[in-house]
């Protein structure tokens, strides 16, 4: 056990358990539930919510293994934040955080979308994109399983047991918020809020023991067809969007913007490869002449409400997400939850 684990006090020193392989503890990772919960109690802390992709990191030894949230191996895509933890003086954890791209002082997730894919050096140097990986939570330290530990001991034995400079860094908290809090996050152009029990321990799957307090509106659905262009334009027209409920796929409109000339051409030609002839959507559409394709790209897009019928209003395409998997995708609601 190391020297950071020998520094806690008995009680919590009883909490720890021997570790299952690295790769097991990051195979379902703890996930927040949508709020719209302003007040909280002194036992809640707050992170930025930033706007990239969920990256769990294990190293056993020499060996360091970067995974997305669905298990996917994303070493490739990211060798320079590999190369940051293999210097780590530390060689044996596994930790919970987020990669991002910034533009302009902002995470941006479009920007991170130019290197999402990429694994060959020559193209990742060609991108320009330079990331950084932002971590927040530790399941294994040494040997031990450190799940069952309060959140902000894991946050104390994080910040000690590795080495933090370019493109790591900890991911720092408040240790009070709320309604005020979120409205200077807003007006900073944050995409919101992470609010976390501080005694908690980390579970897998979804848990109201984290929420997300968002600025705006936005999240994943699947792509289920899209339309032709018109005019000028390339590619196609419209992406037509869907998100689970059940085993049913259910529409929820259209979007039009946010597509650049290479992503309209781009995204076509993926779109083609999953063509079929039966409209994957549990809904009848109202567009003239679709096309429809097998439900598997997932995109994650920006909106301003839900209308009355169930559809997005003022939807913007922002990228494609690949660390999410298409059957994962339900509606997010936005649920209160009472002062604890």
């Amino acid at each position: 056990m190391t020297d950071v684990l020998g520094t806690l006090p008995a009680q919590e020193a009883a909490l720890l358990r021997e570790a299952r392989p690295g790769w097991e503890l990051a195979a379902d990772p703890m996930l927040a539930t949508l709020s719209d919960r302003r007040d909280f109690s002194g036992d809640w802390i707050f992170e930025r919510k930033l706007d990239g992709i969920r990256v769990l990191a294990v190293r056993n030894g020499n060996a360091i293994t970067l995974l997305s949230r669905t298990g996917r191996r994303l070493n490739a895509t990211y060798p320079e934040i590999v190369d940051a933890l293999a210097a780590q003086q530390c060689t044996d954890f596994t930790i919970d955080g987020e990669v991002v791209a910034f533009s302009h002082g902002r995470t941006d997730f479009a920007r991170l979308q130019q290197r999402m894919g990429l694994s060959r050096p020559r193209d990742i140097q060609a991108s320009g994109v330079a990331v950084t990986y932002y971590v927040f939570d530790l399941l294994r330290l040494e040997g031990a399983d450190t799940r069952s530990l309060p959140l902000r001991t894991r946050k104390s034995l994080l910040r000690r047991a590795l080495t933090w400079r370019a493109p790591l860094r900890v991911t720092t908290h408040r240790n009070q918020g709320g309604a005020e809090l979120l409205a200077d996050a807003c007006d900073r152009g944050w995409e919101g809020l992470i609010a976390k029990r501080a005694n908690s321990r980390y579970r897998m799957g979804r848990s109201t023991d984290w929420l997300k307090l968002k600025c705006s509106l936005g999240q994943e659905f699947v792509i289920g067809g899209f339309t032709e262009p018109a005019g000028s334009r390339v590619g196609f027209g419209a992406l037509l969007l869907g998100y689970y409920e059940g085993d049913r796929l259910r529409y929820a409109g259209k979007v039009g913007t946010g597509f650049d000339r290479r992503t309209l051409l781009d995204l076509r030609a993926r779109l083609d490869e999953l063509s079929t002839f039966e409209p994957p959507f549990a809904d009848r559409i109202r567009e003239a002449r679709p096309h429809w394709v097998q439900p598997a790209l997932v995109g994650q897009i920006a909106f301003t409400e839900w209308t009355r019928d169930g559809m997005l209003r003022h939807p913007r395409f922002l990228g494609l997400r690949d660390d999410k998997t298409a059957g994962d995708v339900v509606r997010e609601g936005l649920s209160a939850f009472t002062a604890g």
